[in-house]
């Protein structure tokens, strides 16, 4: 430290260093929204999609197991729920004004759930059945870049918006809307 007039210094940590290819994507995401925001109304027609796994469990509340017992008779005991092996991922559409649509899914069920997504929008937003009239925002998992799911959506004329890779920031339904389901 003293002769060459150097300090020691611990390294900074980051939860994840980005490959070259995936700061391209953040970049060309940042650039399609800039230039999709010229659109006044783009915030408002962004339809989001997000997924949280769900465990099946038969939960009993403390009414549902009362009983009726004399003065002398022994307490009753109630079991701690614990998580069920069976699991369910729960996929919910939602945009500005509230949830679209939801449902119960697995892998090989997402192009079904957007065909079903699709007339539900015709039905409860039918400002956004004309053509190139909203944008779909839904991770990159392996199910969304699906050949049959990006035909659908070209068939459909429905504009995605790429979700960078790590980017936790974007999803805000993990912060405001599983929880409360």
């Amino acid at each position: 430290m003293e002769d060459l007039g150097k300090r020691r210094v611990a390294s900074r940590f980051v939860p994840h260093a980005l490959s070259d290819d995936q700061r391209h994507e953040r970049v060309q995401y940042a650039k399609d929204i800039k230039t999709a925001r010229r659109n006044k109304n783009f915030l408002n027609s962004i339809v989001a999609e997000d997924e949280t796994w769900c465990f099946r469990c038969d939960p009993t509340t403390k009414r549902q197991t009362a009983e009726w017992k004399s003065p002398a008779s022994r307490k009753g005991k109630k079991v701690r729920l614990q998580k069920s092996k069976v699991k369910a991922m729960l996929v919910c559409f939602y945009d500005s004004k509230g949830i679209i649509h939801h449902e119960f899914v697995t892998g090989s069920f997402y192009l079904s759930a957007l065909e079903r997504l699709w007339k539900r929008i015709c039905r409860v937003r039918p400002e956004y059945s004309a053509p190139v009239s909203w944008f779909l925002l839904h991770h990159n998992a392996p199910v969304h870049r699906a050949v049959a799911v990006q035909e659908f959506l070209a068939r459909k004329q429905v504009c995605v918006l790429h979700h960078p890779p790590d980017s936790p920031d974007l999803s805000p339904c993990v912060y405001f809307l599983f929880p409360k389901l």
